[in-house]
């Protein structure tokens, strides 16, 4: 069911939040190495205090706008876009395979399962949209095909939103869970996205604005690929020549996943793209 009610960014923070809150996520972090980063991490932020000299009205409204944060349940959107990258950072260090790049505050799992070729699930109004065919192959460090790979795929619509995140999107709109044939192979219709702001009518908008920054994401894929035996891989991937590619107000962007798509008699735009996964 969809509805006409706008979104907005208290409604796709509190979003976030719920759905974050519901997977009560724990990490085997030792009271040491906890003792240890906490002591950096305040030390750090003390630090910036003494630098820059940051006063008492300062301080009380950074006090504040923590709590607006919290209240507008905005604390998954903002550590998502300027804290994850250098996350995701620590866990590439690790990898040879495909680049990875940061999840973002809108996964949601179990999406729809779709054969290797399939059209993700879309409105009517997106079918007017450009089409975007994306193939490729999943394979091992060694360049064989993994059958039984899954190719989780999300993107937001023309508008720049997201389904379940936005209360006028059908529940798995621009989303699904493709299997891929028996040589890891997948061929997947959905739309060419665009750039998008991310929420600004929150404290996280407000941020941004008071320091001149902008809100902007260059157009993106996200994707979880996955497969037996093998380090699924979560990344996101642009397209050549967009906007914000060099000024992602996220900082995820990285050269290797970068798409450069050629436009077709037919019209749909067509690009490949292969995907490389560790051993667990």
């Amino acid at each position: 069911m969809t509805t006409t009610e706008s979104p907005t960014a208290a409604g796709s923070g509190s979003a976030a939040t719920d759905k974050f809150k519901a997977e009560r996520v724990s990490a085997d972090t030792s009271p040491e190495r906890l003792a240890a980063i906490a002591k950096d991490a305040l030390g750090a932020l003390n630090d910036v205090i003494l630098k820059h000299g940051v006063t008492y009205p300062e301080y009380r409204v950074f006090k504040q706008w923590l709590i607006d944060v919290g209240e507008g349940g905005e604390w998954p959107l903002f550590l998502d876009v300027f804290i994850e990258h250098s996350v995701e950072e620590v866990l590439a260090r690790s990898r040879k395979g495909t680049k990875g790049s940061i999840e973002g505050p809108y996964y949601i799992e179990n999406s729809p399962e779709l054969p290797s070729t399939c059209t993700l699930p879309m409105r009517a109004e997106d079918e007017k949209i450009t089409p975007l065919v994306f193939a490729g192959q999943v394979t091992d460090l060694d360049g064989n095909g993994l059958a039984g790979a899954k190719v989780e795929l999300w993107h937001a619509d023309n508008d720049g939103y997201y389904s379940q995140f936005a209360p006028h999107l059908p529940e798995w709109n621009l989303r699904g869970t493709i299997i891929v044939d028996d040589e890891g192979r997948y061929e997947i219709t959905t739309i060419q996205p665009a750039p998008y702001q991310i929420p600004t009518d929150g404290p996280t908008g407000q941020f941004i604005e008071a320091q001149n920054g902008h809100p902007w994401r260059p157009a993106h894929l996200h994707l979880i690929v996955s497969a037996p035996g093998k380090e699924s891989v979560t990344t996101q991937l642009y397209f050549k020549g967009g906007e914000w590619i060099d000024s992602d107000v996220a900082s995820a962007t990285k050269p290797e996943l970068i798409l450069d798509p050629k436009t077709g008699d037919d019209g749909k735009n067509y690009v490949t793209y292969n995907f490389v996964l560790d051993p667990a």
